[in-house]
């Protein structure tokens, strides 16, 4: 029988860490960590990569269904591997695929589009997923895993087709899925944060079954303190740091990409303020620290539960990663460290460069 996706709710004001919560406990009350769960740690703790499943969009038309395919499958010069399992490859065949997934008979299909600036309401007649692993992991492994994530997940449910990237630093997969469920009128496909989260845990373990280390944690569990960005500007950011003018791949060594208007504005208003003597206290810092300080309570349950079972070395090793977790900051604060940081370092520089001392009124 297909497996299918459920949301569970949480409870209200319940954080998505759940490091010990679902261990059993013992005749005494104490917490026992399963099998699984002391994988789960080793992996964390011992910072095996993380893998990436992200929506980055949907078509809500035929037409931009096939513009998706046009651009995941290069104009037909990269295959498309669809839930059939036989490879299509050729101009045209992603029209092929919106044909054969009558993509044109789906719900709100030729509804009005929304005047320029007002919010596009129609459904969705696709999804759009990328499946991706950092580091040099072989793409046969990532294209394998995700083939055995989607018929697990989408096989005589969901029509889907994927292509694997391998121009990039990381090799992905956009995968492509059919919104509407193809037995049963009016089902479709909801995809919430608690579904990505359990995405990411399959794909992970598809991935460790090709034998590739992969693992699937909440980022505020690894002690990852970020700001949730608009996808361009997260776009925008992603290519300056994946710029690489010295790959030896063609897609890598375009101009480089521009720089983000939105980020300079943010460091020339950050650099102002520091220039002003003041950082103001932002709202959002209470939160952030509320969150590590319920991660930091998780991390030491978990290390008092491997005491108890005799895994005295595995709770040193949380004993350590518990220290070693970044200091909670804002962006805000991240931003003025690093231009503290830069402003010491050209001081530096200036100084080696006049050839006087550092310090000129202490004898060294």
């Amino acid at each position: 029988m297909p497996k299918r996706i459920v949301a569970v709710p949480r409870t209200p004001g319940q954080l998505d860490l759940d490091l010990v919560s679902r261990g059993r406990r013992g005749p005494s009350g104490t917490l026992r960590l399963q099998p699984e769960q002391i994988e789960q740690v080793k992996r964390t703790v011992r910072r095996t990569p993380e893998v990436i499943v992200k929506v980055s969009g949907g078509a809500r038309d035929a037409g931009g269904a096939k513009a998706h395919f046009d651009y995941i499958d290069r104009h037909g010069k990269q295959a498309i591997v669809p839930d059939e399992g036989r490879e299509l490859l050729g101009k045209g065949a992603g029209a092929d695929l919106v044909g054969d997934w009558n993509l044109e008979l789906s719900r709100g299909q030729y509804r009005d589009k929304p005047a320029p600036g007002e919010k596009d309401t129609r459904p969705k007649v696709v999804h759009n997923i990328v499946l991706s692993m950092p580091g040099r992991t072989a793409p046969e492994a990532v294209l394998a895993a995700a083939q055995k994530f989607a018929r697990e997940n989408f096989a005589l449910q969901y029509r889907y087709a994927m292509v694997l990237h391998t121009d990039q630093k990381h090799p992905h997969v956009h995968l492509v899925v059919k919104a509407e469920h193809e037995y049963e009128p009016g089902t479709r496909l909801h995809i919430k944060k608690a579904t990505l989260r359990q995405w990411r845990e399959q794909f992970a373990a598809c991935l460790r079954e090709q034998g590739v280390a992969a693992n699937a944690t909440p980022g505020a569990v690894r002690g990852r303190i970020g700001t949730a960005k608009k996808n361009p500007i997260h776009q925008r950011l992603k290519d300056l740091r994946d710029y690489d003018p010295l790959a030896e791949n063609e897609q890598a060594k375009h101009k480089p990409p521009k720089e983000s208007t939105f980020m300079r504005r943010k460091v020339e208003a950050i650099a102002k303020e520091l220039q002003a003597g003041r950082m103001p206290h932002e709202p959002g810092k209470t939160k952030l620290v509320a969150t590590r300080q319920a991660v930091t309570g998780e991390w030491l349950a978990t290390a008092e539960a491997l005491r108890e079972q005799g895994e005295a070395e595995l709770a040193r090793e949380v004993d350590a990663f518990l220290r070693s977790l970044p200091r909670v900051r804002t962006e805000k604060e991240q931003i003025a460290a690093g231009l503290l940081a830069e402003i010491e370092r050209q001081r530096q520089r200036d100084h080696a460069s006049s050839g006087l001392p550092l310090n000129p009124g202490r004898e060294e």
